[in-house]
């Protein structure tokens, strides 16, 4: 027999009752019957219950162990009784009587618990991660991690693309973080630096006459921690292709990630179309350059409402150029007590407030022979679907709850009774609210019809120039979705962002810089950089899901002149190029061909497959909020002849 295991603790069942068998693993906990002793032990593949009694040879042996203490054993299959059968692990239906018993690793007293799922501090679980990875979450996580890079590899290598490995030690990349920089002992005075991606290499492979290239990558950015984010390093598949236009990028990488989410997504619904939206269009109905479209609410322009209107701030706003309106609409948020919700988060966001408006059903409406004139004249079809057979003559119109009235309005206008559906609205429908109140029904009827609203629906406003307010709408359409159950939890939704500009101007200096990746070709090669900066788009694309980036690439801009211009028009000029990126810029005066690809983040997608909130649940040893590894006590300070044989000397920092 094996000096550990003849089995894994996931392996026996039924048809192992009487045979003489050896488990290797940990003491997941100890139950004491009255003489009779019960252990549930547990390795990286399940469970399985072993137990003695006093005539077993080792029990005084047995009694001494402890939670989490590793042991082997030796011993017998035997059938559960019926009534003890447990249906929810493989090895439910056997237990395994213990003859030998031998400790292979004692456990102190636990820092945290390995059985069950408490809730401990995040100091704690990661100075004691090994044995936080010890808990079943996590050993599925990882698992689960594991699995999907080998997917991926699979659908990659199927696509006809190979693998190849990229410097771990380089120059800095041009990707526009924070370097990790690594001292030179051999060149005194000079850095490496860790790679944030692997850019500069994979753009060489395609010059290099390699067509398809991937790699599962590490990346090293010295980063502000997020929840989404690591701060230190992070893994992604790192592709690049020659010969390729945006769209064929989309189309290798689509099924690819689409594949994975199907396998791993817990039988989750992954939409099939994946639209694309330009990055101005996302700012503007979703306030982000990552929509989350489980939710279905889409901002739009208002400011045409409120210019000119008896509500001040809002119309002395509009006077200033660059300035608009925009409004969240809120289906079923109609009442005053969501309204006071929202308002309330506005102020946690550093605001005075939303503006809101809500639509409801007139409290002061008697029962009118009107009412049920026009209800009769609903066909019979509509009037069954909306169960209006069931409102009495006599019923007065504000007992009726307001989704009836919007029902009743959207039925008669899809009949073509428009007529009817503007009598309601107007003798029985009213907006209520302070702006309400300021610009009048005929301004607020308009808002709702352009955000096609109802009664018992709401909308909120925020104005000024886009770009100061946008990321609040955001957050707030990301609330408001998630506080009336309208986002659908149960579904990965993907978008392609696309159309991002290239240039920004900074408006107190003018000076023009770039807002996003100045490698990216741009949309009309060298006319478009002769022309106006600020309307130049670039190839550049992301990919989204339920909130999050996905995925970053770029068709290249592989041309040395239309490079240099590009960085001309920032400010950077050609030596400064050279200098900074004279490899890249050499190899691309020898033929370069077309080419672009882009990075998948694996921690995300991991993380959004896991049901996790935070990144650092689907990663292995990762640091703390403050990029720390405090299991290992990293960053720690260098021993003096490490500084010395490197030339080095630590300047203490004002305290």
């Amino acid at each position: 027999m094996h000096a550990y295991r003849s089995h894994t603790c996931a392996d026996l069942n039924k048809s192992n009752v009487g045979d003489t068998v050896r488990l290797s693993g940990w003491v997941h906990r100890v139950r004491d019957h009255g003489g009779l002793l019960f252990i549930d032990l547990r390795d990286h593949y399940g469970v399985t219950q072993v137990m003695a009694d006093p005539d077993s040879p080792v029990f005084a042996e047995i009694e001494k162990v402890r939670s989490e203490w590793c042991i082997r054993i030796d011993g017998n299959v035997k059938a559960r009784d019926e009534s003890l059968v447990n249906a929810k692990i493989p090895t439910g239906e056997i237990e395994v009587f213990i003859r030998d018993i031998e400790v292979l690793g004692k456990s102190e007293e636990l820092p945290l618990m390995v059985f069950g799922e408490q809730e401990y501090p995040e100091e704690t679980r990661l100075r004691y991660r090994y044995l936080d990875l010890r808990r079943e979450k996590m050993q599925r996580n990882m698992v689960l991690r594991s699995n999907m890079i080998q997917s991926i590899r699979k659908r990659m290598w199927d696509k006809g693309f190979n693998e190849y490995q990229t410097p771990i030690i380089t120059a800095s990349s041009p990707e526009g973080a924070r370097d990790f920089l690594v001292p030179s002992r051999l060149h005194p005075g000079k850095f490496y630096a860790l790679p944030q991606a692997p850019q500069q290499f994979k753009q060489l492979m395609m010059v290099s006459g390699f067509d398809k290239y991937f790699q599962i990558a590490p990346c090293f950015r010295d980063e502000d921690p997020r929840a989404d984010r690591s701060p230190t390093d992070f893994y992604q598949l790192d592709l690049e292709m020659s010969f390729v236009t945006q769209q064929d990028v989309f189309d290798t990488i689509q099924p690819v990630m689409q594949g994975v989410f199907e396998e791993f997504g817990k039988g989750r619904k992954v939409d099939s179309e994946w639209p694309q939206i330009s990055y101005k269009d996302a700012a503007k109905w979703y306030g982000t350059d990552k929509p989350d479209l489980r939710n279905p609410i889409k901002m739009q322009d208002c400011s045409e409402h409120f210019r000119g209107s008896g509500f001040a701030i809002f119309a002395s706003l509009l006077e200033n150029e660059g300035t608009e309106i925009r409004a969240i609409p809120a289906p079923s948020g109609g009442s005053r007590k969501f309204c006071d919700r929202m308002n309330k988060f506005a102020q946690g966001e550093g605001l005075q407030g939303m503006g809101y408006i809500f639509w409801r059903a007139k409290p002061d409406v008697k029962t009118d022979e009107t009412f049920m004139e026009l209800i009769a004249s609903v066909h019979e079809a509509v009037s069954k679907k909306l169960g209006v057979a069931q409102v009495q003559k006599g019923q007065a119109v504000s007992a009726i709850k307001a989704p009836f009235l919007s029902h009743l309005i959207g039925a008669l206008a899809g009949a073509g009774a428009e007529d009817k559906a503007a009598k309601i609205r107007a003798e029985y429908l009213e907006a209520a609210g302070p702006l309400a109140k300021n610009i009048g029904p005929e301004r607020t009827e308009a808002i709702r019809q352009q955000l096609d609203l109802g009664v018992g629906d709401a909308a909120f406003f925020l104005g000024g120039k886009p770009k100061a307010f946008e990321s609040v709408a955001g957050r707030a359409r990301t609330v408001i979705g998630e506080e009336l159950g309208l986002t659908d939890k149960d579904r990965f939704a993907f978008c392609w962002i696309v159309d991002f500009p290239i240039y920004e101007k900074d408006e107190e200096t003018g000076k023009i810089d770039f807002e996003h990746n100045p490698f990216s070709m741009p949309q009309g090669g060298m006319d478009a950089l002769l022309s106006d900066p600020l309307a130049v788009k670039g190839y550049q694309y992301d990919l989204a899901c339920n909130g999050y980036e996905l995925v970053s690439g770029a068709i290249r801009n592989h041309k040395p002149e239309i490079m240099f211009k590009a960085f001309e028009i920032a400010g950077y000029g050609k030596e400064e190029v050279e200098k900074r990126f004279g490899g890249m810029v050499n190899a691309f005066q020898y033929g370069a061909p077309p080419h672009g690809g882009c990075a998948a983040g694996i921690d995300r997608m991991v993380m959004l497959l896991a049901d996790e909130a935070n990144i650092r649940e689907v990663i292995m040893f990762p640091m703390n909020q403050r990029a720390e590894d405090l299991m290992m006590s990293a960053p720690s300070e260098p021993m003096s002849d490490q500084l010395m044989e490197l030339g080095l000397r630590v300047i203490p920092q004002d305290q």
